[in-house]
């Protein structure tokens, strides 16, 4: 039964998502709710971006009808995902402040954390430390819920990608969620897995529909609390060092950017052209084989974890910084 479930789950939301595309588009064509191409875009044309609707119009249908919402987390996670959506969608169609959006981050995290009450309590003897007392788990679970949510959102400049991180990051979670009986987190990787996927049958280059703010901002806080529950329920021994691995690429790119951005003496949160997709695209790479190439990366670091997983969580975390800095090494060489 519970396979049959999960069947349902990311069938149902992968046939909503893929039957409302169409008459999100042609709703936004018809009250200009484009995106208009700029110095920071990479696409020419003027383009929806409500593709959000779309995929959480899947995600929460499929969620309510086949998953599991009856534990307090999952419904608080609910809670500050529909805040999320509904701000990223007012964003997508008349901008909203950064402060704005920001507040609204924290309140729906806020929700997770104290009414949800799920929070990281251990680093799993990183660098020695095992336990959290309140405060620091407190404060490092809202810093990973937050940071998580807006790599999504910072990753989505490029046709294809940050929809293909969201499956990729889904079907990473769900499996080893599935080997170790954790039905109910299988269950909600795979609705929103199934909601992106329907939603990529039109977003791969050239891209007929975004997914913009109410999408990119809505995925990342799911996987945010997936992330947290991965940490905490370790369906792996290195539980920590699998999530950055499957996470990697938005983890890197994020802390890339708001590096570069901060040592230019600029805001963090001023958009720019410097992630990695934006550095590969000035370099003749096309948005196919930049979106297969990175996931490709993404996938072998987790294969790599998961051979290495006896080694702990230090070992391979330590092993993980040093990848991702010759990485950004590597990338600046590139550049010149």
């Amino acid at each position: 039964m519970n396979t049959i479930g999960n069947i349902l789950c990311f069938l149902w939301a992968f046939l909503i998502a893929l039957f409302a595309i169409p008459s999100v588009r042609n709703m936004a064509f018809k009250k200009r709710l484009l995106d208009e191409p700029n110095l920071r875009s990479s696409h020419e044309l003027s383009t929806p971006r409500l593709g959000g609707l779309a995929i959480f119009a899947g995600f929460l249908s499929a969620i309510t009808l086949f998953g599991n919402i009856m534990d307090r987390a999952t419904q608080s996670m609910i809670s500050g995902a529909i805040l999320l959506f509904f701000i990223g969608l007012k964003d997508d169609i008349s901008p909203v402040s950064p402060v704005k959006k920001f507040f609204i981050q924290i309140l729906s995290t806020s929700i997770v954390i104290f009414i949800g009450n799920l929070k990281i309590t251990s680093f799993q003897g990183i660098f020695g430390v095992e336990q959290l007392n309140d405060g620091v788990s407190y404060l490092f679970s809202a810093i990973v819920i937050i940071g998580v949510t807006n790599s999504i959102n910072l990753i989505d400049g490029l046709d294809g990608l940050a929809g293909t991180v969201i499956m990729f990051v889904c079907f990473a979670m769900s499996f080893f969620f599935f080997f170790a009986g954790i039905q109910p987190l299988v269950a909600l990787a795979l609705c929103l897995a199934g909601s992106t996927l329907g939603f990529l049958r039109y977003n791969f280059h050239k891209a007929d529909i975004f997914m913009g703010d109410s999408g990119s901002l809505t995925c990342g806080f799911i996987l945010s609390f997936l992330t947290i529950n991965f940490i905490e329920t370790k369906p792996i021994n290195s539980s920590i060092a699998m999530a950055v691995a499957i996470l990697f690429i938005p983890i890197l790119d994020t802390t890339r950017v708001f590096g570069l951005r901060v040592l230019n003496g600029q805001s963090p949160f001023i958009p720019d052209k410097n992630h990695i997709h934006h550095v590969l695209l000035r370099y003749g790479f096309n948005a196919k084989f930049i979106v297969a190439s990175l996931i490709f990366i993404n996938l072998l670091l987790v294969l790599t974890i998961g051979y290495f997983n006896y080694l702990g969580n230090t070992i391979l975390v330590s092993i993980e910084i040093v990848l991702a800095f010759l990485i950004v090494v590597f990338l600046k060489v590139f550049e010149k």
